[in-house]
């Protein structure tokens, strides 16, 4: 009994909040003062973005990985706590796991930059945070810039957030102005956690990451229970058991303690191989001592978007193997398996959250394990219905079904939401109306503001949408999408043709409306890439055995009637005759290799 009224006094000085923010709206530099403020880290080792800790991050401003953080903090009232930051990713590709961050939480800062204001983002984050019943703080960022517009921006708490302006904090995490009444706002306003450290534990994972010396580190929120060295934990999802090694908190480091209890963010180390092993969302519990059920919200992440990834050489094909093996030890959410392309040799078909989860895969193989890929035309999963009632699933173009069997076909659509200034609302209805958008709804959320959304195919946003939307608004649109449902379409399988040759790796599944132009701009690239030849080279994109594109590469050509000065023209005409059927023959036997600058020049999107 006394142990359950001291933890009650403990639990009442924890407090458990995450940042939420669009893209770009100072996230990571608030969390940066928060943490210089109270102490955990001094000047010598600070460094900018020091909760994001790959270089990729840093050039890039955006938060990948999720991170925690404990800081101790005397407040105003004399008392001591301990504020847990649970850093989410900021980007709609992770918003699982920014579902599951925000589930071990009582309350988020949700941060609006004062010169930008509310973004697609700023409101999708705001929903996550209202589907937990969350204590939100709307803070305003940024004021110190020459732009900032602070009146305009507490409209649009108002107006668009429907959140009480009243209740906003101002703050310039850059300059540190304001830091001292945020932490005093999360001390005052977030309620303490509940949970009692005498039931069964129920801890629930939010993120895990690979340590080459101890495993899977799993970071957890613990609700109720209590957890510590040499218990027997189970993962509810997958029904396996583990030996807890060592429990703790996190630091800047990861620091020791004897155990976790209710309402306490902190780490696990259990001897899990993989970071596989641990699903984000799953419920911890031990083994002798259960709880009735797992926590709620859990769900499978299943990628989106495919592609197959080659090595340039094919010597370097087990270093790629190899290099994938030790990537997906730190990325649960990423899966690939083994795939082939006659063009392109031995290679991997791998599936992503979405396009900058494979941007970022992409350029991390580069960099980290010094490899030269080629990556294939991005693609979304296909449903198809055939004859005989069975559906398939097809991600790859070479699984594509014969089409006298098919009964129907279906692609996945999202729902997108876009926010940007009023003077660009022709430029991009017209963009999303060109990608198939249907059932646009505007609203007005303030003088010279726009909310739009569209219903779009998702191969359409994957293909060029996002680069076409940032560009026809200047930089000043924000974008967010949800997958809603499959709907029906029109597909086909298009195919190019080399020299009578199909290409595999240049194959696509396309709406049949989007296929003549994107077998027209295959066929130019590879005109432009292919080096010409003793014979003429026929380019040719098809459906079936329909051609509907084509272009040609002129042969190189010796002029063999140079020697002929007179006479009549049938010599002239016999020496014409005898080179045109040598061609022939040559084109019969001769083969085309295709360079690796070809299929990059195709794989580009035809804004690049």
């Amino acid at each position: 009994m006394y142990w359950g009224l001291l933890h009650l006094k403990v639990m009442e000085n924890i407090r458990n909040f995450s940042i939420i923010a669009h893209i770009d709206h100072g996230k990571s530099t608030l969390a940066d003062r928060l943490i210089q403020f109270t102490g955990v880290c001094d000047e010598r080792n600070f460094q900018d973005q020091i909760l994001d800790n790959m270089d990729i991050e840093r050039e890039r401003g955006i938060t990948i990985k999720s991170n925690a953080i404990s800081l101790p903090y005397r407040a105003h009232d004399g008392k001591d706590y301990t504020l847990n930051l649970i850093d989410t990713p900021g980007h709609v590709d992770f918003s699982y796991e920014v579902s599951r961050s925000l589930a071990s939480c009582e309350g988020v800062l949700l941060l609006v930059d004062a010169a930008q204001g509310v973004q697609a983002q700023t409101l999708a984050n705001l929903y996550l945070a209202m589907e937990h019943n969350l204590e939100i703080i709307p803070i305003i960022n940024k004021i110190d810039l020459p732009s900032a517009d602070v009146d305009r921006v507490l409209e649009q708490i108002e107006s668009e957030l429907g959140l009480d302006p009243d209740t906003h904090l101002k703050c310039s995490a850059k300059e540190g102005i304001g830091i001292e009444e945020i932490l005093e706002a999360i001390v005052n306003r977030i309620p303490a956690p509940k949970g009692d450290a005498e039931n069964p534990l129920a801890a629930l994972i939010f993120d895990a990451h690979y340590d080459s010396f101890r495993g899977t580190i799993i970071h957890c929120r613990v609700f109720d229970g209590t957890l510590k060295s040499g218990d027997i934990i189970k993962f509810m999802f997958n029904n396996t058991t583990y030996k807890v090694e060592e429990v703790g908190h996190f630091l800047l480091n990861r620091v020791k303690r004897e155990k976790l209890c209710a309402g306490e963010v902190g780490y696990i180390i259990a001897g899990v191989k993989t970071v596989a092993d641990v699903r984000t969302g799953d419920t911890i519990t031990l083994q002798n001592n259960p709880t009735s059920q797992p926590l709620p919200g859990f769900k499978e992440i299943k990628p989106v978007v495919f592609a197959s990834i080659y090595p340039i050489a094919s010597d370097d094909y087990q270093d790629l193997a190899d290099s994938l093996e030790k990537y997906k030890l730190n990325d649960a959410s990423f899966v690939y398996q083994k795939d082939s392309s006659a063009a392109l040799g031995q290679g991997f078909r791998c599936g992503f959250l979405g396009l900058l989860h494979l941007d970022i895969v992409q350029e991390r193989l580069e960099r980290e394990y010094d490899l030269s890929i080629i990556l294939s035309v991005p693609s979304v999963r296909y449903r198809f219905t055939l004859k005989d009632n069975s559906v398939v699933y097809v991600d790859n173009p070479t699984h594509y079904p014969d089409p006298a069997e098919i009964i129907k076909g279906e692609e996945p659509y999202i729902r997108s939401s876009m926010m940007l200034p009023e003077r660009y609302l022709g430029a991009v209805m017209k963009l999303c109306v060109e990608k198939r958008g249907v059932n646009s709804i505007l609203n007005y959320t303030g003088p010279g503001r726009v909310e739009l959304s569209y219903e779009m195919p998702l191969a359409e946003v994957i293909y060029d949408f996002y680069d076409r939307f940032k560009s026809v608004t200047q930089g000043y649109g924000s974008f967010d999408y949800d997958i809603i449902d499959y709907r029906e379409s029109t597909l086909v399988l298009m195919d190019i043709l080399v020299n009578g040759e199909k290409v595999d790796a240049l194959s696509q599944i396309v709406h049949r409306e989007r296929a003549r132009a994107r077998a027209l701009l295959a066929c130019e690239r590879l005109k432009e890439e292919i080096p010409r030849q003793m014979f003429k080279i026929a380019i040719q994109g098809a459906i079936s055995s329909e051609i509907i594109a084509r272009s040609t590469i002129s042969a190189f050509r010796k002029d063999v009637t140079a020697k002929c000065y007179g006479g009549d023209i049938t010599r002239k005409r016999k020496l014409l005759e005898k080179q045109k059927a040598g061609k022939k023959r040559m084109k019969m036997i001769g083969s085309v290799s295709i360079p690796q600058s070809a299929f990059l020049a195709v794989l580009k999107s035809d804004t690049d």
